[in-house]
């Protein structure tokens, strides 16, 4: 069964951090690179950032220095650490693998405003 869970999203101003969580079904998560996209209203989706099994990170140019992507292997539990967030970070926030199953969670609403 496919699990994408995403959850930690909220409301914050600029310069805030928020921690994004993303449970997922052991068969999805272990052998695969996983990833953090995000879609802001009316624009398709882009990948944030990713993460292989062995830990070999990738980062958009526009969060990089901002935000920092682990994985738990035990846990098959995927995290996104956002600091000094900025308005154009707004968007709703997935997680899945890279590249990307069909499926995709209900995401988390990430809302910077001031």
């Amino acid at each position: 069964q496919v699990q994408l869970v995403e959850s930690g999203g909220g409301l914050v101003q600029p310069g805030g951090s928020l921690r994004l969580s993303c449970a997922a079904s052991r068969s999805i998560f272990r052998p695969n690179v996983m990833a953090w996209y995000r879609q802001a209203p009316g624009k398709e989706r882009q990948l944030v950032a990713d993460i292989s099994g062995g830990g070999r990170l990738h980062y958009a140019d526009s969060v990089k220095g901002r935000f920092t992507i682990s994985r738990d292997n035990d846990k098959n539990t995927l995290y996104l650490q956002m600091n000094s967030l900025k308005l154009e970070d707004t968007a709703v926030y997935y997680c899945n693998t890279k590249p990307s199953l069909k499926y995709w969670g209900q995401g988390t609403q990430v809302t910077v405003s001031s």
